[in-house]
């Protein structure tokens, strides 16, 4: 069955017929500009330009399955479509008007037959993804620039929620980095409440106390809700109380306790090891952002971020519970995950923002020198026989997956491009 977005493929890509190009009047046309593809709502292609006999017009272009879904959609009663130039159609059943009554010019499309017959093969198939069968044999150079610009796009994406969050903070970015950065302190299973727990506790009141590890904890254990037992050990109890203290000089109020999630977690990512790395980090790191932002190695992220939680950790997972002694740094590979979901996402963006190019440059490059990551989907990929070398192309295949494969978006991709039109 047609669908209307195969036919925005053909014509954003010149890919029908072009020998007898006429419109329902049997007048010839002459594209001259195919126009801008839409997502939004709108026409589907902005700013086309055409030629009908002698004339030139410059306006839009709406495309449908039959000219008549032109009244299904109501577009003879909205004003946004009055500047449609043009309507192309696979079926031509009724002639269209713009809401004074005017008649819009509108083309039958025509094109190679085998072009649909490849891309119905491709979203039919129920395989992991739609070209399995194809993917080993895609040219490299078509792969590779394929995954730099899905790589980029990964990274533009993520500038939609820092860009929320700044308007959150009034533009701070300092602010809007510490909520981020401990949102992603709870890899997945614990993101929203870290996320909450600093929406709770302002970055301007631990900067008032950031030389003090012992009530940076108090803060942190005590608006994560942890404080909320009668008694507890030594430092349970100390913690406790300089938590009740600063409680109600900052008029603080905790999140729930029940939000966090201890099962399914090794003890190492357990949220109370977490959150006491946390502070460790804020108490070592004053204006962590603008530290980050003279990095120039892997290295020196390495440097800056792994970091040791305080005595009492070595001997516990969980306030009150003593455990076998053992040394809870933040790993290499917990350090990665940060780097890739907000500390060089937070980079890129900012330089963009700022109109620093080299700053864009470094955080592509320390991307480049993570190592790959290391998931089911990426698993996958390397099963398929597409080899990721670095966090770069690691990220890139998530985005290709998430965002094209799982919903058969094969007339958006790259690969998908060349696949559909090899033969034709």
């Amino acid at each position: 069955m047609m669908k209307e977005e195969f036919l925005h493929y053909v014509w954003k890509y010149k890919l029908y017929n072009k020998d007898s190009i006429k419109d329902q009047k049997k007048d010839k046309i002459e594209i001259l500009n195919q126009g801008t593809h839409n997502s939004d709502s709108g026409p589907d292609f902005f700013n086309a330009k055409i030629k009908i006999n002698e004339t030139v017009w410059a306006g839009n272009v709406e495309i449908h399955i039959n000219s008549s879904d032109w009244y299904v959609h109501n577009h003879h009663k909205d004003k946004a479509y009055d500047n449609v130039i043009l309507q192309i159609v696979h079926n031509h059943d009724k002639e269209i008007t713009r809401t004074n009554g005017q008649l819009i010019p509108t083309m039958e499309i025509k094109f190679d037959q085998e072009l649909l017959d490849n891309y119905e093969a491709l979203i039919k198939r129920e395989t992991w993804i739609p070209c399995q069968n194809e993917i080993k044999n895609i040219d490299p150079f078509i792969l590779q620039n394929c995954l730099e610009t899905l790589s980029f796009e990964r990274l533009e994406g993520k500038a939609e929620r820092i860009n929320r969050i700044l308007q959150q903070t009034n533009n701070s970015w300092e602010n809007a980095f510490y909520i981020q950065l401990a949102r992603n302190f709870g890899f997945k299973l614990n993101s929203d409440p870290f996320e909450l727990l600093a929406k709770s506790l302002p970055l301007t009141y631990l900067a008032k106390h950031k030389d003090n590890l012992f009530q940076i904890e108090a803060l942190l254990f005590g608006q994560a809700g942890f404080l909320d037992e009668e008694s507890g050990d030594n430092y349970y109890e100390s913690l406790k109380k300089e938590y009740l203290y600063l409680q109600k000089k900052f008029k603080l109020i905790p999140i729930e306790k029940y939000l966090w999630k201890f099962l399914r977690s090794r003890p190492g990512n357990f949220p109370s090891v977490r959150i006491a790395q946390f502070a460790t980090l804020i108490h070592r790191s004053s204006s962590l952002f603008s530290k980050l932002l003279e990095i120039k190695t892997i290295n020196d992220c390495y440097d800056l971020l792994i970091v040791n939680p305080s005595d009492y950790w070595e001997n516990h997972y969980i306030l009150n519970r003593d455990s076998i002694k053992k040394s809870k740094p933040i790993g290499k590979s917990a350090v990665d995950i940060l780097l890739i979901n907000t500390i060089i996402p937070f980079l890129f963006i900012y330089g963009k923002v700022k109109g620093l190019q080299d700053l864009q440059e470094r955080s592509i490059s320390l991307l480049e020198n993570i190592k790959p990551e290391k998931n089911a989907i990426i698993a996958k990929w390397n099963d398929l026989g597409v080899k990721a070398g670095n966090a770069f192309s690691t990220q890139a295949l998530i985005q290709l997956k998430n965002n094209y494969c799982d919903s058969k978006k094969c007339l958006n991709c790259q690969i998908g491009n060349y696949i559909i039109r090899k033969s034709t």
